[in-house]
């Protein structure tokens, strides 16, 4: 019986270091701007489906939930804090419906069954996963962008277009890197 309880205990520890690891991976990325035409793009959807595809939906939104959290209380994890402000304030800004998407995708791409076989079929089924979990980033960031700003504006043109281009990037590294990632898992 002591045993179990020590087993539990030590798989508790080694699941929250991993969530404190990820959203660590998810605040550095962040701050890491690569200059990409029309704005500068930044690592973090592509961590995200590297934390959902290694750690599996439930850890995955659990790291995902403590990086927002993190942010919401203020410690400056987001892109663009603490330059733009930080916490609830920054929070409920203009990247709230994305950030929140982050969640959706983190789920998704954790809860998706991928084709290991590395051949064209399965490389487009795996890309096109991917690619439906990340669109919900910018479904939802869209969605609270045009209720912030008004839906009069270009939502999409402000909002999505200047990041297809290298989120498709994103999605292609991602997609190639699958059964690496998924090595993780094993390691959990």
């Amino acid at each position: 019986m002591e045993l179990v309880k020590s087993l539990k205990q030590s798989k508790l520890i080694k699941y929250v270091f991993l969530a404190l690891l990820g959203s660590v991976a998810l605040a550095i990325s962040s701050k890491i701007k690569i200059p990409f035409y029309p704005v500068p793009m930044t690592m973090q959807t592509l961590i995200v489906l590297v934390v959902g595809i290694g750690f599996g939906w439930k850890l995955g939104l659990a790291t995902v939930s403590l990086y927002l959290f993190e942010g919401i209380i203020g410690i400056p994890v987001f892109s663009g804090t603490p330059e733009k402000g930080i916490g609830l304030v920054y929070f409920t800004g203009p990247t709230m419906g994305y950030l929140i998407g982050f969640l959706v995708t983190v789920y998704l791409s954790g809860k998706f069954n991928y084709d290991n076989n590395f051949n064209l079929i399965n490389i487009i089924k795996n890309f096109l996963k991917l690619l439906l979990a990340t669109s919900f980033i910018y479904i939802l960031g869209m969605i609270w962008l045009g209720n912030l700003i008004g839906w009069e504006k270009p939502i999409f043109q402000l909002g999505a277009q200047p990041f297809l281009i290298a989120e498709l990037l994103k999605i292609l590294i991602a997609t190639f890197a699958i059964n690496q990632i998924k090595k993780i898992k094993k390691l959990i």
